[in-house]
């Protein structure tokens, strides 16, 4: 995902009420997010349905990787040498 572009994807509520279609038109062509304001702070952002599902398959990657991280410092985990040895063991069978 590209990165929000300040003077261009970041719109006050009103005005994202106002060009619905025009503002959607531009989160699919850019690709990038679009930061809602109301009342000077951000309340939403928006992105584009693809962008959104990478996001969500990348945070699945990070998740296991982040309980994989806590399985061996809990002492959970074995040496990659037996790790090797079992993989190839099934896949010979």
């Amino acid at each position: 995902m590209s990165r929000v572009h300040v003077d261009e994807d970041i719109r006050p509520l009103s005005e994202f009420r106002a060009g619905v279609a025009t503002f959607v038109k531009q989160i699919q062509e850019t690709r990038r997010p679009m930061v809602l304001t109301q009342r000077g702070r951000g309340v939403a952002v928006l992105v584009d349905a693809h962008e959104y599902e990478r996001m969500q398959e990348r945070l699945e990657v990070l998740e296991e990787i982040y309980k994989a991280e806590e399985q061996l410092a809990a002492g959970d985990g074995i040496p990659h040498e037996e790790a090797r040895v079992r993989i190839m063991d099934r896949l010979s069978r």
